[in-house]
């Protein structure tokens, strides 16, 4: 039997998610769902679905699933077009929100004009480096500036987890990289047993960072919000870059901060509606 479903498409800087009011609907298989709706020639076209319902300890719960229906912990770009969305369509019309997500509650500070939310800056916490807790193989401490061997070639990594893992690796030019063939060596690679999301970061200079993304699950992607904060975390640690920075990714720009005095990284960026629609799917 088949039924409809309705749904919101938004974009953060081009991360692209299909979002769903669990308010007022009911999705009984998210993984199944979020393969038929990212499919961008049979589906809707994403990097993936997003679940809005109700949370216990905050306004409003936020539950991702990747484009090929795996669970993500956390999505930066993804928690701001949640924030524009439940703020716009009356679930929660305060402009400092808080998200749950599965790496934690969000706090987030909406800038609000004429009742319409643009950018929106998100507290996504600490840059964890403990190997441990990303989770990464790694005998010493932390994994910082290491080289490690990808394929045939050696990369000097930092690894660090936004909440969810990230490997950030410093190259010369990030826009002749051979993503497809780069992409899964790194994710699939023996050092991290959950995969990773890898950032490929190129350095203008000490306040601009140049970055292409290849995320787990998803493939490369135009945007990833805690990437973006795993490489300017890799990028003070290493010395490349001062503790505030534009990082400029292929969908847009996002602005990262790493307050020394808290140990937490801020993030500001916009995120947009594109459309709203309904699909069947057999129940």
């Amino acid at each position: 039997m088949k039924t409809k479903l309705e749904f919101t498409k938004m974009q953060g800087i081009g991360n692209d998610y299909i979002y769903i009011n669990t308010f007022i609907q009911k999705v009984a298989d998210p993984a199944k769902l979020a393969i038929k709706v990212s499919d961008r020639h049979f589906g809707i076209g994403s990097d993936g679905l997003v679940l809005i319902g109700p949370s216990q300890t905050a306004d409003c719960l936020m539950d991702i699933y990747n484009s090929d229906g795996s669970q993500a912990k956390m999505c930066g770009n993804a928690i701001r077009c949640v924030a524009k969305y439940v703020y716009e369509r009356g679930l929660a019309v305060k402009k400092h929100l808080q998200i749950e997500t599965l790496s934690g509650v969000k706090t987030l500070s909406l800038q609000v004009r004429n009742g319409l939310v643009g950018d929106v800056t998100v507290n996504m916490g600490h840059p964890v480096f403990e190997p441990a807790r990303i989770p990464v193989r790694w005998h010493d401490s932390r994994l910082v500036d290491e080289p490690i061997a990808v394929g045939s070639h050696l990369y000097k990594l930092t690894c660090v987890s936004m909440g969810n893992p990230h490997a950030v690796t410093f190259v010369d030019a990030v826009d002749s990289l051979d993503m497809a063939r780069l992409g899964p060596l790194f994710e699939n690679h023996s050092l991290f047993p959950d995969r990773i999301n890898t950032e490929f970061v190129q350095v203008i200079d000490r306040k601009n960072l140049r970055m292409r993304v290849w995320e787990r699950g998803s493939g490369e992607t135009l945007a990833c919000g805690t990437g973006a904060c795993a490489a300017l975390a890799a990028a003070v640690a290493t010395g490349r870059s001062e503790r505030q920075a534009t990082l400029h990714l292929n969908g847009g720009n996002l602005e990262i901060a790493w307050d020394e005095s808290s140990d937490d990284i801020m993030m500001t960026g916009p995120a947009a509606f594109v459309f709203d629609g309904w699909i069947e799917i057999d129940e």
